[in-house]
């Protein structure tokens, strides 16, 4: 009985292991997947990943919602993005990601850009089984 019940410890502890590198890879992917269609100005691609009551935090304390943000994806002209040192911690139906995120181009307005700031997004995972960022906020990195 013993040694059945530490095989059953060590198996559920192998697939809670497995699920968390499942959730890990799937942020990531997606995080990598929001870099690639922002530097494309598709915002298309980007709309299903962000939840309908999505909002984004700026440095400089200016809000923005999902359509704002798609609108501005639209806009901006990037010559690189790359999203970088992403760490993913899950909660259950809930991943918060911290990273650095470089951006070099032209925003919505046309004004140059060449940022370097650090990100904390957060992902809820719906009924459905669809991961999509609810929250993001970033700030200046010197």
């Amino acid at each position: 009985m013993r040694k059945l019940l530490v095989c059953l410890v060590v198996a559920l502890s192998a697939l809670c292991a497995q699920a968390g590198d499942s959730v890990e890879k799937q942020i990531l992917s997606l995080e990598q997947k929001w870099a690639q269609a922002q530097k494309a100005s598709d915002a298309d691609a980007i709309a299903p990943m962000l939840a309908d009551n999505f909002v984004i935090v700026f440095p400089d304390g200016r809000l923005m919602n999902k359509a704002q943000a798609l609108d501005d994806t639209k806009k901006s002209k990037m010559e690189s993005v790359e999203a970088s040192d992403m760490k993913v911690t899950s909660y259950g139906n809930t991943a918060i990601v911290t990273g650095i995120w470089k951006g070099k181009g032209t925003d919505a307005d046309g004004k140059p850009e060449d940022d370097r700031d650090r990100f904390v997004d957060t992902w809820h995972k719906s009924a459905n089984g669809q991961w999509q960022c609810v929250a993001s906020g970033n700030a200046k990195m010197q």
